[in-house]
């Protein structure tokens, strides 16, 4: 079967997974499993589907347009300057 191992060695790792995890633990872990699964594929058909909806980009940004800009020289304040002294 699966290289050497029979059905009835994986009952047994089955039952001794079984009683170290517990059935709760166990669940709750296909649970989370089976909803990272479900979110994924839907996350790849929202994906597919926008993509083909979003042919032409929703905006445009010129940058022709120059835009005021003002040079700024920082200075301390002279009570800082006295205080750093």
């Amino acid at each position: 079967m699966l290289g050497g191992i029979s059905i009835w060695q994986l009952l047994i790792v089955l039952g001794i997974i079984i009683l170290i995890f517990g059935t709760k633990k166990l669940r709750n872990v296909g649970t989370d499993l089976g909803g990272a699964v479900k979110g994924f594929k839907k996350a790849m058909n929202e994906e597919e589907k926008g993509e083909e909806k979003t042919e032409e980009p929703q905006a445009r940004v010129s940058h022709e347009d120059e835009t005021n800009t003002y040079d700024v020289q920082a200075e301390r304040k002279p009570e800082e300057q006295e205080e750093r002294k």
